[in-house]
């Protein structure tokens, strides 16, 4: 039985009050070390939102119609995974051969989006949540949205501030972890409007 939640608002909650990376710090990897270029981690943002659509719904669908009725709930992780590592894969291959500029720039961090655990997170939330399947489509789409928008908000902050001279110990990751606390400290203010899944 699915939760009484509108699908609208777990939509606009996953993009604010729950955001994969900046509520429950989900694909943190990735996200810090693709972040120093705008072009770049838009690309990353929007293969991993096609990634969080596609996988998690195919997911669902095989939690539902498969591992519940035959009672493979053991095997869950193992399933999830090997659907997640398959799409992503297929993903590659796609965006090797039509967009190879940035399939170059996203390097190893293209193959990584099957270990990134905003995906395999999102897919444990809706299995847990018991989210019917119009949920889970909204649920994911807006996951992929909000992780999207904060990298291209980290993004773009790291490019406006690598002209500005910064402490040494300042450099790099360390003003990358400072603005996403901040970030997150202002997705806080968002808690009271939606109410947290």
């Amino acid at each position: 039985m699915a939760p009484n939640i509108s699908p609208l608002v777990i939509f606009i909650a996953s993009i604010f009050t729950s955001n994969m990376v900046l509520a429950n710090f989900l694909g943190m990897c990735s996200y810090l070390a693709i972040s120093s270029e705008y072009k770049t981690a838009s690309g990353l943002g929007k293969a991993v939102t096609l990634v969080l659509i596609i996988t998690n719904v195919a997911n669902w669908a095989i939690y539902h119609y498969v591992i519940e009725p035959l009672g493979l709930e053991y095997l869950q992780y193992i399933i999830f995974i090997m659907v997640i590592a398959a799409i992503v894969q297929i993903l590659e291959l796609f965006m090797d051969r039509y967009m190879p500029d940035l399939h170059a720039n996203l390097g190893v961090f293209l193959p990584l989006i099957t270990v990134n655990c905003a995906i395999l997170g999102a897919t444990l939330f809706q299995v847990i949540r018991n989210y019917s399947f119009l949920q889970t489509l909204l649920f994911n789409l807006g996951s992929g949205i909000g992780w999207w928008m904060a990298i291209i908000m980290l993004a773009a902050i790291r490019e406006k501030m690598g002209k500005a001279k910064l402490p040494p110990g300042l450099a790099g990751p360390g003003i990358a972890f400072l603005i996403t606390g901040i970030m997150a400290l202002a997705f806080v203010g968002f808690s009271g409007i939606f109410p947290v899944q």
